[in-house]
């Protein structure tokens, strides 16, 4: 394809992300300088390129893939922006219209153009899971880097930042749902009537208990990122018009389960006792 894309950063979801184009016949290179070992060799386990330092991999590039947590996505877009550079830049990020909208100012402003993208689902190394949305005036530009691949990238039409506001009505859901679920669960142990909660659930919402015990585990490891992803929401929600102390709780949730980051082996009752404790 030929297309030369500089990926900021190889985290999890980054990985995945590169390896799809590179598989679709990108060249992807990153940055290598002050990260781990484990992001080392996550990044060329996929064939990703080591460029070393920022200026190198925006000197080497046609484009800029961001893909990191949302409180950073403007911080990336401003050094960006700082070193000149002016092909494509993709923000990917779990932010909310506006943010995407200051994110496109700022690396307008140096002379790029923008696409605005936003993932629903996990890590895309199988097809049919994860879908990326794409907006913006090289929407389908951007799709043609994953053609073919296990990452199904997806145009909408609409406005600039349609990505980006379709990915915060999608998760303002499915975490949000989440949240309020792990925050249900300990208001009833607050109370001393767990049990009984978990027993009603089983006759009358049997699915809830198993979800409950599941998405603790599964999301107190990240919820360290959904923190951010929630109160972009709520701004989001804010700017619709609409009441945003739904998400401004859920961010409150996850906060509370920072301590996890990276944790395996979580439980649900570790998961609860922390979230009937203030943050730290």
């Amino acid at each position: 394809m030929g297309v030369t894309i500089a990926l900021l950063h190889p985290g999890a979801m980054g990985a995945s992300v590169g390896a799809a184009a590179v598989a679709a016949g990108a060249t992807v290179v990153w940055v290598g300088e002050g990260r781990s070992a484990a992001t080392r060799a996550r990044a060329g386990e996929v064939g990703l390129e080591d460029a070393g330092r920022l200026a190198d991999a925006l000197g080497a590039a046609d484009a800029v893939l961001s893909v990191c947590p949302p409180h950073a996505a403007t911080q990336v877009a401003e050094a960006v922006a700082s070193e000149g550079f002016a092909g494509i830049y993709v923000d990917v990020n779990a932010v909310s219209p506006a943010t995407a909208e200051r994110v496109g100012d700022a690396v307008t402003a140096a002379g790029a153009s923008y696409t605005d993208g936003g993932i629903v689902g996990p890590p895309a190394w199988q097809p049919g899971t994860t879908r990326l949305y794409l907006s913006g005036a090289q929407a389908d530009a951007v799709a043609a880097w994953f053609a073919g691949g296990p990452l199904e990238a997806i145009p909408l039409s609409g406005g600039p930042t349609a990505a980006s506001a379709l990915k915060a009505a999608y998760a303002a859901w499915t975490k949000g749902s989440a949240a309020l679920l792990l925050a249900v669960r300990a208001l009833a142990g607050a109370n001393g009537v767990e049990a009984a909660l978990l027993d009603e659930w089983d006759r009358s919402l049997p699915e809830l208990s198993g979800r409950s015990a599941s998405t603790a585990a599964r999301t107190a490891p990240k919820a360290w990122r959904f923190s951010g992803e929630m109160d972009e929401i709520a701004d989001a929600f804010t700017a619709a018009g609409l009441p945003d102390g739904f998400h401004r709780a859920a961010a409150e949730v996850y906060g509370r389960l920072a301590r996890f980051k990276g944790a395996g082996g979580v439980d649900a009752e570790q998961v609860l006792d922390a979230l009937r404790e203030p943050r730290p």
